[in-house]
């Protein structure tokens, strides 16, 4: 599984929670008895990525929850490692050329 530090129930309550893992990034919002989980592409920022390269799955705001997203989170890398692999070695080129691809 992809560790994640600093996470918990307690810290999503109170905030979104973003990090990323070899090219995925992954974005999660508990909003009252969900968690909201995004993973996309690097290099831009869940809020300059364009709707049509998210992926989302919803899961319980609970701590089995969370550990399911997780999981899934895990699962998504390695699902489509090479994707996420490539967009690793192309971020520097995506963010010189200053748009996705």
């Amino acid at each position: 599984m992809i560790k994640i530090i600093g996470l918990s129930i307690k810290v999503l309550k109170k905030e979104p929670f973003s990090g990323s893992h070899h090219g995925m990034r992954f974005f999660m919002r508990a909003e009252d008895d969900v968690i909201h989980t995004w993973v996309y592409p690097e290099p831009w920022c869940f809020e300059k990525t364009s709707e049509e390269k998210k992926t989302l799955k919803d899961f319980p705001f609970t701590e089995d929850g969370l550990s399911e997203s997780l999981e899934w989170i895990t699962q998504e890398f390695e699902d489509r490692k090479d994707y996420w692999m490539q967009m690793e070695k192309d971020k520097m080129k995506l963010i010189l050329q200053g748009h996705e691809d």
